[in-house]
């Protein structure tokens, strides 16, 4: 992983330097393979020393920013916050996961024979239990997922509602109407 840092207002030290890309690096240990790039920028307004860290994740960018009398504090805040958000997710991750069904894996005996046929016909039929979101935690979701669509509730609606990603790299949002 490439770990760019940058001063503003401030000369970066090779030691700071060192100490940022150190602090950094252990999220490659969380996404295996996954992380490009990471930009740590150090900044200095008045007598508050600021960093922000941003981390793009596969359309979405894992970000903290915090800000103390010393440059040194502040990286570690900053890493902790990040330590904190990557594991909500991952355990939201873990928790969908554990929720599947072993039935869900293994395929009935019946399709063990292939046949042939040029009908299209459904092949797997999965069901989820659905919880109330807003639009911003689908997206989310289907990114940690590394899916190109998510159905979801949406909170705001009360609407069952698909998220998607667009091939321009934005994102779409089906809305039903049902009138």
């Amino acid at each position: 992983m490439e770990i760019i840092v940058r001063g503003k207002n401030l000369t970066v030290t090779p030691a700071l330097k060192e100490y940022a890309e150190k602090r950094v690096s252990k999220f490659e240990k969380f996404f295996e393979g996954e992380l490009n790039n990471a930009t740590v920028l150090l900044s200095v307004e008045k007598d508050m020393q600021k960093v922000e860290v941003s981390i793009p994740l596969q359309g979405y960018i894992l970000r903290g920013e915090e800000q103390t009398k010393d440059m040194y504090n502040s990286i570690d805040n900053v890493i902790e916050k990040l330590e904190r958000q990557v594991r909500k997710y991952k355990t939201r991750i873990n928790k969908k996961i554990k929720n599947l069904s072993v039935l869900n894996l293994v395929p009935p005996e019946g399709n063990a024979i292939k046949e042939l046929d040029l009908e299209p016909k459904i092949k797997k039929t999965k069901r989820f239990p659905v919880k109330p979101m807003i639009v911003e935690e689908a997206v989310l979701q289907m990114d940690l997922l590394g899916h190109n669509f998510y159905v979801f509730l949406n909170g705001e609606t009360d609407e069952v509602n698909v998220v998607y990603k667009r091939n321009d790299g934005h994102y779409g949002l089906i809305e039903p109407d049902l009138g």
